[in-house]
């Protein structure tokens, strides 16, 4: 499955970023988010791990695997049969605005049939996390 939303923030880029990467307090702005928990490190940083309990699903370990500062990262998180990529990119545009694209992928054997019975709902999360994001940053500007 692969997914992607995209939302333009009336924010600098900076501060959508500073946002974004303080997971802790995700739950405070998105209702995709019922816990988070730093498992290894503190910072979102290769090889970070943080734990995530999102509604209706188990509790999964997400490895930061790529950051470019103040612009992307991205995280996976694997169970047997599916691989799990999650991006979180961020682009300035007119108005000082920013783009941000949030995206989902999964591959592994098991992919197609997760896909079958949760891409609805991974679909909602994932818009749900944008639009909190928005939301927030653009309130704290």
């Amino acid at each position: 499955m692969d997914y992607e939303t995209t939302v333009e923030i009336a924010a600098p880029q900076e501060a959508v970023w500073s946002t974004l990467i303080d997971v802790l307090h995700w739950q405070e702005w998105t209702k995709s988010i019922e816990e988070v928990s730093w498992v290894k490190g503190s910072t979102i940083a290769t090889g970070s791990r943080v734990r995530i309990k999102q509604p209706g699903m188990p509790a999964m370990v997400w490895i930061v695997s790529e950051v470019e500062s103040g612009a992307l990262f991205a995280w996976r998180s694997s169970r047997p049969g599916v691989m799990t990529v999650a991006t979180h990119s961020l682009e300035t545009v007119a108005n000082g605005h920013v783009r941000v694209t949030l995206g989902i992928h999964q591959s592994g054997a098991l992919a197609p049939i997760i896909a079958f019975l949760g891409a609805a709902r991974t679909r909602r999360l994932v818009q749900m996390e944008a639009e909190g994001l928005k939301i927030r940053s653009e309130a704290t500007r």
